[in-house]
């Protein structure tokens, strides 16, 4: 695996930190995903990570993120894996990104995860002793045979359920990022449904969702190719349906946003960010009050 040199690993969330779930911090300990995943926004030419199927690695990251850590005086929560998950496959060998959950907990800090990988249950029994914790597993459909045509190098939806169920079971604040919503693959109302109750059956507290995907530059091509090699002539009704539109929303948009809030209403599942943000931050505070007590 390529290294790279990195001069800082600690960023400062930008814009308003209540736009994604409530972070102060952002982390990217891997560059690059191997995960195959077709829709994948990463790719877009403006973040600009080249080969982004290889994932390389930063030289002197954790001593680095430690040093970082150490000197800021506003604690807050930690984004990791917005751009590249960081349970990727290299993860179960290198720990690196359980060292920095090390940190984050040694500095009083807490973490917000975005993964597709069930790796994460591993790292339990850090995310106990943390405050502010929040982890999201990213699930777009409730049939698994779907799921290992659109997203190949990474564990099935239903893993990832069973994964969440794990970390619900011990008390840590989890739910689905249900996004993106693929047009014509993914957004039909049984799909919907189905992963909202699955949701709600393996111990969610939120379901997020957006509904269509977002396509740029770079990103566009490859998925257009993908669509090309999966779902013949899929392509021509994108083109014809969006043109160049960065925003591709799902069809029947407005029926099936409300089909979507009424079964998170029937289940007691969250969904709008400030709700969920407001949750665990303070179910997080009553946990910190009872250990006072």
């Amino acid at each position: 695996m390529r290294t790279i040199k990195a001069k800082s690993i600690l960023q400062k969330a930008g814009g308003n930190s209540d736009f994604w779930f409530g972070i102060d911090y952002n982390i990217n300990l891997y560059k690059g995903c191997p995960h195959g995943c077709i829709y994948c926004d990463s790719r877009s030419e403006c973040y600009g990570i080249d080969h982004f199927d290889e994932v390389r690695i930063k030289e002197n990251e954790i001593a680095i993120l430690n040093k970082e850590l150490q000197s800021k005086k506003k604690k807050g929560v930690v984004g990791i894996g917005a751009m590249s998950d960081t349970y990727n496959p290299f993860e179960k060998e290198l720990e690196i990104t359980r060292q920095a959950l090390n940190l984050l907990q040694f500095y009083h800090f807490g973490v917000s995860i975005d993964t597709k990988s069930d790796l994460v249950v591993r790292d339990i029994d850090i995310l106990k002793q943390m405050k502010n914790v929040i982890v999201k597993l990213t699930v777009t459909t409730a049939d698994d045979e779907l799921s290992k045509k659109i997203e190949p190098h990474v564990c099935v939806s239903s893993k990832r359920f069973k994964a969440m169920k794990a970390l619900s079971d011990e008390g840590i604040f989890t739910g689905i990022l249900f996004t993106p919503i693929l047009p014509f693959i993914t957004d039909q109302e049984d799909n919907i449904k189905a992963v909202v109750r699955l949701s709600h059956e393996h111990g969610a507290k939120f379901i997020y969702s957006m509904f269509g995907v977002t396509l740029r530059t770079n990103q566009r091509d490859y998925y257009y190719q993908q669509l090309d090699r999966l779902f013949p002539m899929l392509k021509e009704k994108y083109q014809e349906s969006f043109g160049n539109r960065y925003m591709c929303e799902i069809q029947n948009y407005p029926h099936l946003k409300q089909v979507f809030i009424n079964e998170c209403q029937k289940y007691g599942l969250l969904y709008k960010m400030e709700d969920i943000i407001a949750a665990y931050k303070l179910e997080n505070e009553h946990i910190q009050l009872t250990f006072d007590l």
